[in-house]
């Protein structure tokens, strides 16, 4: 995991931000996409100097007004705005608020209660390391095949860069990947001893997990679009959508909806539904 994870970030947002989303003129000779240093310093009313610190984490104490600033000159939503913030108060290192208080893995049975009510639709309840608790009928036919429930625990991350189903399963694996090291990064990290002990763990596979410790922001997307090979149903174009459940919990429901026609008509077939009971929803 990369020791500084705020000069990660700026420079990731820095990167991801256009000169047009900026409303600057791109200009010849642009090696990247993303803004440059100085241009980002301009937006931002500090030197390059100051911005070079900061990404090299040789200045990791940036003031709030500054913060403030670049997180107005990368446009940053308030998630990231947190973040950042979180960030610029971690530079130190933080312990974490869990304590030595280990990963939950007991199912309220109110949140059991919700987990049923979206079955059969394929939606999994999930703790911070990414292991599988409960899930509906529906995850299960859409999981159980591609041997992602094999384990006594399943675990997502250890699904992903340990079993070599994993890339046929997914398509687009690297970006599969990139989410679930972003996963485990968020919050504490490896201030937390579990998750340290994971990451430890993937470590050992190969330089596919470590890389992406030193590349990925620990900032996970709530929602987006994957695609999943299923033996039974083909290739499916399937939304999620991410929801956090109380602080108490440190748990969260990931439900997969169909991102076109043709998933929502294997889903309904997957699960039992009448053709049309689960629609399409677009990005």
């Amino acid at each position: 995991m990369s020791d500084n994870e705020l000069g990660l970030f700026l420079r990731n947002r820095r990167e991801a931000l256009t000169p047009a989303d900026a409303g600057l003129p791109s200009g010849p000779r642009r090696r990247t996409p993303g803004l440059r240093r100085a241009e980002l310093a301009m937006l931002a009313g500090v030197s390059v100097e100051y911005v070079t610190r900061l990404e090299q984490g040789r200045d990791r104490h940036p003031s709030a007004q500054v913060v403030a600033a670049l997180a107005d000159a990368l446009q940053l939503a308030t998630g990231e705005r947190i973040h950042l913030y979180r960030l610029t108060k971690a530079a130190d290192g933080i312990v974490s608020c869990t304590g030595g208080a280990g990963p939950n893995r007991t199912v309220r049975p109110g949140v059991q209660a919700v987990l049923d009510r979206l079955g059969p639709g394929p939606a999994v309840l999930l703790n911070r390391l990414g292991e599988i608790l409960a899930h509906t009928e529906g995850y299960r036919e859409l999981a159980g095949p591609v041997g992602l429930l094999d384990a006594p625990l399943p675990s997502l991350p250890r699904y992903v860069f340990t079993d070599p189903r994993a890339r046929d399963t997914y398509p687009d694996w690297a970006a599969v990947a990139d989410l679930q090291v972003s996963l485990l990064k968020q919050g504490p990290g490896r201030n937390n001893r579990d998750i340290a002990d994971l990451m430890d763990e993937l470590s050992v596979v190969g330089p596919e997990f470590t890389r992406r410790l030193e590349t990925v922001s620990g900032l996970p997307a709530p929602s987006g679009i994957h695609r999943l090979n299923h033996p039974a149903a083909g290739e499916l174009r399937l939304g999620y959508e991410a929801l956090s459940l109380p602080a108490d919990d440190e748990l969260r429901i990931l439900v997969h909806l169909p991102a076109d026609a043709a998933t929502a008509a294997a889903l309904d077939r997957l699960t039992g539904r009448r053709p049309g009971a689960l629609r399409a929803v677009p990005a």
